[in-house]
């Protein structure tokens, strides 16, 4: 008798604890959801800032819905949210998933300069304190690729409403980018490598035909043909320079004239 009074009050604690909540799943409140009901709760954690819990929306949406219309533009947020964590790989990747699966999508447009603008590093760009760090003192890889991105948005689609600030970012990659070749030629000239600078100077000079810093290179030029004994070059590489800047100042190269901040 005992033992049954006993069985059946840990039958009815159980029942109680299980009613207050305490043993059920608390994955149960979205395990009914639908497509909808994923999205708008991704939606507004998106909206709010709150970037992890919406990514977990996100991609609980697209693993029990693969295909439709929210699942489409789960993708595309799931990689802005993945940007505004400064998760440039996992942006990248969603965008090039998103544009695989939907090269007719509408917003291919907004993926291509969301992904220009991942490589890009916002906080390095023109819009932002450029005080703290050039862009050319850094890997260039990603501003590479941010450009080539850009690049790909206003061939595709130039009256897109992203393409016009594509243009000026692109200006500021291939200033960049430029800078960075100098910057490269100045580090080989401070190392007794005067044939590698010289290269790499004539090499900034070819792709970068409208770049502002064709002056340095042919400063970089004049020092590194110099230093090799390579007089004729030397004269010729200062003869262009005189011509097209005349005011240049022939100081050494090895002052950091390339910095511009």
């Amino acid at each position: 008798m005992t033992r049954s009074v006993t069985a059946l009050a840990a039958l009815l604690l159980a029942a109680t604890l299980s009613g207050c909540g305490l043993f059920k799943d608390k994955d149960d409140e979205t395990k009914t959801w639908t497509a909808e009901q994923f999205y708008n709760a991704a939606k507004e954690e998106l909206d709010n800032g709150a970037w992890d819990a919406a990514i977990k929306n996100y991609e609980k949406l697209e693993a029990k819905f693969p295909f439709g219309r929210y699942a489409q533009q789960a993708q595309l947020e799931v990689a802005y949210a993945y940007y505004k964590q400064g998760e440039t790989a996992q942006c990248v990747s969603a965008l090039d998933k998103f544009v695989k699966l939907h090269p007719n999508h509408p917003n291919i447009d907004y993926a291509l300069y969301l992904k220009g603008l991942a490589n890009f590093k916002e906080d390095l760009g023109p819009f932002q304190n450029l005080a703290k760090q050039d862009l050319a003192d850094r890997d260039p890889k990603a501003a590479r690729e941010s450009f080539e991105t850009f690049k790909d948005l206003i061939t595709r689609y130039p009256e897109s409403r992203y393409s016009a600030d594509a243009r000026e970012r692109m200006i500021y990659l291939v200033e960049a980018l430029a800078r960075h070749e100098i910057h490269v030629a100045r580090w080989y000239i401070m190392r007794g490598a005067y044939l590698a600078a010289a290269n790499r100077a004539q090499d900034a000079i070819v792709r970068f035909p409208n770049s502002p810093t064709h002056k340095d290179a042919l400063l970089v030029l004049v020092e590194s043909y110099d230093r090799m004994g390579m007089t004729e070059l030397r004269d010729d590489a200062k003869k262009v320079l005189a011509k097209n800047f005349p005011d240049a100042n022939q100081a050494p190269a090895s002052k950091s004239w390339w910095k511009l901040w």
